[in-house]
């Protein structure tokens, strides 16, 4: 009898993804002030889940009366164990949290609240408020607001309680919006000898309250935080008369009034100010209500500041230099013959950076395209493209008005590129660019010679100091013709129906060709042939696909998986699994990367691609996954892979439990490998 086919819930499996995040707040090896970060890190993945992926279930459970059944349970069950789920790791972050300011005190680093501070400390709050935050606080008399404003999703308020003199039961309602986009949520007080000291500030206004209400005459006032999660969820209508730039534009203002997903409030406010503030919401008792500490919006302590020693804080690990670029005087003649993979942060990102420069003054070159998704807010690659422009290329440029929350960014930066002369192309209709595609055209002999980058994450310099990517640069024309075919779907309303023979496109053949890879390597399994997969990945989701792992398991295929966040398959399931192990590592750099290695006979096939194992990467965006086909960049791939799946320091084991238990390799004789510190060993070796 075939084993019944096993397969963990999407949203409870990022939620065990996020746990992994709260392991390293809790991890003694990690430096005190990045802990302090990964609580910031949770908190702001914890807000982003609840944006989109509770509102989306929520708008299920509103529109499917009948319970529509997932895969893993209705919507409405789903919700009710991520509620379960989330209070129980809101209790594990606060004991975390009051641990870490322990570990501060230790180090004589206090964050101290409105009632700690001595007469010196005060005078300098009360000064700092007066100059830099009472300008910028602008506050409402609820009680004489007769509809409530509308609360911004991701800001932080103080529900504030004024007494009156005359009846200390009666009592005035305010809020008081905390400007953190204006004023650091931190502020760093003289330090006292050794001793240094950091308040909130949601604190510096708690302190100051007298300031702000003073001409009321109140005798006492206090404050408690609250704040409102929103849908996320854009909705875009079919207004014809209305480009899609303005649609987009309609539809995030709209999003500012998204239907309220979580309510998280102090859990020491008083009952009537709750039942007030719930009232005027108009919130349900099903709207996530969650009771909450003195403190909202963590995500703000992922820029924890550098206070006490050094040790506190990761080293600042500087980039390899890659032999074959480094030092070079023209970048594109070190690439002309010879393919390069530029593995970010471990490599540097100033490499493209310097690429694209010598493309926008090189008079050969005569055009640059490239797909943007997110860039920095300050921008190096535009800049070079846009001095591209100037000096008289034709550059087009791909913007994705869609990337979740940089929505508003990229319809920025499509304006400045316009007026700067370059030709932007808003994506593709009914379909997200999600490809990481840049290509250089360049005459040489009479020919168009082609330059491709073709990469796993966004060109974007300063996450490629924090997010583990890997970029392929290449002049193979096998490669870059496709490349530019590409580029002509994303240019041409018809979209031409090219054949691809070396990349593998979403979502006209990606699916069926990683489907046809598998079954290659079940067919040779059972032909009692090597067979084994390696697929590292972000996301595993989709359920064709796992499908396909399964059978491949019962076949014989060895199946090495490396998962950063959410895996529906369960390894490990004897009749069903059993050849499957997954691992997942966390640590200072988020590991971002796709590479998929197939055995293929004893011939390993080598990808990078943009794409995950989820529906969405598969079958609604464009997403390139590109085979590397030069063998020294396939082997340091390969080498790359192995380091990850060596690793005893930070690898979890993905085995269906949420348990998170970490691989044990020290503790049995073997040695101690940490992925992301081994790499720096690797390149180093590579460079000798």
């Amino acid at each position: 009898m075939p084993t019944r086919e096993k397969f963990i819930n999407r949203e409870i499996s990022w939620l065990q993804f996020n746990d992994r995040v709260l392991q390293e707040a809790a991890d003694e090896n990690v430096p005190l002030v990045e802990r302090m970060r990964f609580l910031g890190i949770f908190s702001n993945n914890r807000d982003e889940f609840f944006r989109v992926r509770v509102a989306t279930l929520k708008r299920m459970v509103r529109l499917d009366k009948k319970g529509r059944t997932l895969a893993t349970g209705t919507p409405r069950e789903v919700l009710q164990e991520i509620q379960e789920v989330v209070l129980s790791q809101q209790k594990k972050f606060s004991k975390i949290y009051r641990k870490l300011l322990r570990e501060l005190e230790a180090e004589n680093i206090f964050l101290i609240n409105e009632t700690k501070l001595n007469e010196k400390q005060g005078q300098f709050v009360r000064d700092y408020f007066s100059e830099k935050v009472h300008p910028v606080v602008n506050p409402i008399m609820l009680r004489q607001v007769g509809k409530m404003p509308t609360l911004r999703d991701q800001s932080i308020y103080l529900l504030v309680k004024l007494h009156t003199p005359a009846d200390d039961k009666k009592f005035e309602l305010a809020m008081v919006d905390l400007p953190t986009k204006r004023v650091d949520r931190f502020l760093e007080l003289p330090a006292e000898g050794k001793k240094k000291y950091i308040i909130l500030l949601d604190d510096v206004i708690r302190y100051c309250l007298h300031d702000i209400f003073h001409m009321f005459g109140y005798t006492h006032a206090e404050a408690y935080t609250f704040k409102i999660t929103r849908d996320a969820e854009l909705d875009i209508d079919d207004d014809v008369s209305q480009s899609f730039l303005e649609k987009m534009q309609h539809s995030l203002k709209q999003r500012k009034k998204g239907d309220p997903v979580r309510f998280v409030h102090d859990k020491t406010m008083p009952p009537e100010m709750l039942q007030f503030l719930t009232k005027k919401l108009k919130l349900t008792d099903d709207s996530n209500q969650i009771a909450g500490d003195r403190y909202h919006n963590f995500k703000d302590f992922m820029g924890f500041p550098n206070v006490g020693s050094k040790t506190l804080v990761y080293r600042i690990a500087d980039p390899e230099p890659l032999r074959s670029l480094h030092g070079q005087s023209s970048l594109l003649q070190a690439l002309k013959n010879k393919d390069v993979v530029l593995h970010y942060p471990y490599h540097s990102f100033n490499y493209f950076i310097e690429l694209l420069r010598e493309a926008a003054i090189d008079p050969k070159v005569k055009f640059i395209k490239i797909c943007i998704y997110r860039v920095a807010s300050d921008s190096r690659v535009i800049n070079a493209i846009i001095n591209a422009a100037k000096n008289g290329k034709d550059v087009t440029v791909v913007v994705e008005l869609q990337a979740r929350f940089d929505e508003e960014a990229n319809i920025y930066w499509s304006g400045i590129l316009q007026e700067e002369g370059v030709r932007v192309i808003n994506g593709v209709p009914g379909l997200k660019v999600h490809s990481k595609l840049c290509l250089i055209g360049r005459k040489e002999s009479g020919r168009m010679k082609l330059y491709a980058n073709i990469g796993t994450g966004n060109f974007h310099e300063k996450t490629a100091r924090i997010y583990s990517d890997v970029s392929l640069i290449t002049a193979d024309k096998r490669i870059t013709n496709e490349v530019e075919r590409v580029f002509s779907i994303c240019e041409n309303v018809y979209r031409p129906a090219y054949y691809y023979k070396k990349l593998l496109l979403s979502p006209m053949h990606l699916r069926n060709k990683l489907v046809r890879l598998i079954n290659t390597e079940i067919r040779n399994a059972k032909a009692g042939k090597k067979a084994y997969m390696v697929l590292k990945m972000n996301s595993l989701v989709d359920i064709q696909l796992i499908r396909k792992l399964y059978q491949a398991s019962q076949a014989g295929v060895k199946v090495q998986l490396i998962i950063r966040g959410i895996c529906s398959l369960v390894p490990g399931v004897p009749g069903l699994s059993e050849n499957i192990e997954a691992i997942s590592i966390l640590d200072r750099y988020l590991e971002h990367s796709r590479i998929y290695i197939f055995c293929h006979g004893g011939d390993d096939l080598c990808y990078i691609s943009s794409a995950d194992f989820m529906v969405r990467n598969l079958d609604h965006r464009i997403e390139v996954t590109c085979p590397i086909l030069d063998p020294d960049c396939k082997q340091e791939l390969i080498d790359m892979l192995n380091i990850q799946l060596a690793d005893t320091v930070k690898a979890r084991i993905l085995d269906g439990s949420g348990k998170n238990m970490y691989k044990e390799g020290s503790k049995t004789g073997k040695k101690a490998v940490r992925t992301q510190f081994e790499l720096y060993n690797y390149y180093r070796q590579l460079l000798k």
